[in-house]
């Protein structure tokens, strides 16, 4: 069994653990050349070929905000849908958990003198988090994002099958939020 994160992005990151929690695969994809609908068709095709049957996979969830938002609508979709096609189960993380779960807030600083991380802040502080907390580096900030999904992946997995958890309090509620929405959406079917 392998535990795999995406992050799905113009530039789309893979990480693939094995049942040790070890890399066995990183990979930033980025499908080819730059005009859509080839490029985005490709990209997908090149993420669904490097997931297996039986692999327990994250994904990050829709941006919130994006300023290409019709790529990023099409491809969370397209992916979603081989996945589905292949009858290949996720589970969806949300942005800002990934974040949460290196304990990276979006904010630096004291109480009373905090300053918002902007976009490349807050990338370089998540990947010193990883570095930090798993020893792990990759010079692509998607690819960090996916170690991470692959993380989430694992320990949600370890949580599932033993129902015991060692895990840090922003992990801990990382995982029980995703547990609770499959719960949710178990209970609406």
């Amino acid at each position: 069994m392998r535990f795999v994160g995406i992050d799905p992005s113009t530039k789309t990151g893979f990480v693939a653990l094995d049942d040790r929690g070890m890399v066995v695969r990183e990979k930033e994809l980025s499908g080819v050349g730059s005009q859509d609908p080839k490029r985005m068709i490709t990209l997908i095709n090149e993420i669904i070929a490097h997931v297996q049957p039986g692999d327990f996979i994250c994904i990050e969830g829709f941006p919130f905000s994006t300023q290409k938002a019709m790529f990023a609508g099409g491809l969370h979709h397209g992916i979603r849908n081989e996945l589905f096609k292949r009858k290949l189960h996720y589970h969806e993380v949300a942005p800002n958990a990934v974040k949460k779960f290196v304990s990276v807030t979006g904010w630096t600083g004291e109480k009373g003198s905090k300053k918002r991380l902007t976009g490349p802040q807050k990338k370089k502080a998540v990947m010193q988090a990883v570095l930090n907390d798993y020893g792990y580096q990759h010079k692509s900030d998607n690819v960090v994002d996916a170690f991470i999904l692959a993380q989430i992946a694992f320990d949600l997995f370890v949580i599932e099958e033993t129902g015991e958890s060692r895990l840090s309090i922003n992990k801990a509620q990382v995982i029980e939020a995703i547990i609770q929405a499959k719960a949710d959406v178990k209970r609406k079917a």
